[in-house]
């Protein structure tokens, strides 16, 4: 009968055997290397590398009162957008905190009730109370959301991707996306482009991080002395939203390009020009924000404001490190500045 079991790990005895040295000199040499001599310590290094042997993370966790783990909240993904911003971002996360020599554990905020709000601080409490992690980040800094307070309460350490928009006089540590900066970038590049009438569609006026990227375009339409009235549009970030706000506007204000909040709504812009048998870049022009993978891959290609979510991730890491080994932080945050993704949607003739 063939024995389909995989074979089991290397152990440290397994090492120290092959070594030929005791269980404690292998532990010093993973730990304290110093306390070895060089001939000693090549060969137990030798022997690890040869069994292919991995320290276990729950020892180590015992030993030394550190996980090495971070933890990040993940949001249920929303239907029917195009936003896969945090896909991105957390791969980036990923990648910067292995160089750093952590790694990232993922957990839920507990099932979604219809017609209940989520527990937003579902999973903290649990990993908080047995130390599974060395830290967080939180994502979500909108209006009202508890994770950043509560945390701060029980002295956890965290960093945020978002600034602290409704306690300014917050000290944790933070970085963020200058969305004003993006829409500016937009609306400017529109502008050079010889429109004038350009309208903006964007979220509820209770998102903070909405009227940041709609102070862009407003910043940039003052600066050419051009009119905003009826130009404007606030609307949930759905596609059928962008498509139904953009049809209206088309039909009562007459612009010829547009600035949306997301590529979800810029993607319901484009769906209202396929309707009316007009074109994309050289008849309306349209500009979104995220750079999603749609936004590439959707004709005629949609130009979009593309947040520098690796450098995010690693300004992130780097605070984390800084705050764990209570080294002072800048208490003003880290804002990043986009760049802009031209394409087809923008193409004038």
């Amino acid at each position: 009968m063939v024995d389909d079991q995989p074979p089991l790990p290397p152990t440290l005895a397994d090492v120290a055997e092959l070594a030929g040295v005791s269980r404690q000199t292998v532990s010093n040499a993973i730990n304290s290397p110093a306390l070895l001599r060089p001939e000693t310590l090549a060969r137990v290094q030798h022997a690890i590398e040869a069994l292919g042997y991995a320290p276990n993370r729950a020892a180590r966790h015992l030993r030394t009162g550190s996980s090495r783990l971070i933890g990040l909240r993940m949001s249920p993904a929303q239907e029917f957008t195009a936003d896969a911003t945090m896909d991105r971002f957390v791969h980036a996360l990923v990648e910067a905190s292995r160089e750093a020599g952590y790694h990232v554990l993922l957990f839920s905020g507990g099932p979604v009730v219809a017609g209940e709000r989520p527990d937003l601080l579902a999973g903290y409490d649990a990993l908080l109370r047995s130390t599974a992690v060395d830290a967080f980040i939180v994502t979500d800094t909108y209006l009202g959301n508890p994770q950043a307070s509560w945390l701060a309460e029980r002295r956890a350490p965290f960093v945020a991707f978002g600034r602290p928009w409704d306690d300014e006089t917050s000290g944790h540590p933070w970085v963020d996306v200058d969305g004003a900066a993006g829409t500016r970038l937009a609306t400017e590049h529109l502008l050079e482009r010889g429109h004038q009438r350009i309208a903006w569609l964007g979220w509820r006026e209770d998102s903070r991080l909405g009227e940041d990227r709609r102070a862009g375009w407003e910043q940039a339409m003052a600066a050419r002395g051009l009119a905003t009235d009826g130009l404007a549009v606030r609307v949930e970030d759905t596609l059928d939203a962008g498509w139904t706000a953009s049809a209206a506007l088309l039909d009562t204000a007459a612009p010829t390009a547009f600035v949306c909040a997301s590529d979800t709504l810029a993607i319901g812009v484009l769906h209202t020009l396929v309707a009316r048998g007009l074109r994309a870049g050289p008849d309306v022009g349209v500009v979104g924000f995220d750079d999603s993978q749609v936004a590439q891959v959707v004709p005629p290609g949609l130009t979009s404001v593309r947040p520098p979510l690796e450098q995010v991730a690693v300004e992130l890491v780097r605070a984390l490190r800084r705050l764990l080994a209570h080294e002072p932080h800048q208490a003003e945050g880290v804002l990043l500045t986009p760049t802009l993704a031209v394409r087809g949607s923008t193409a004038r003739g």
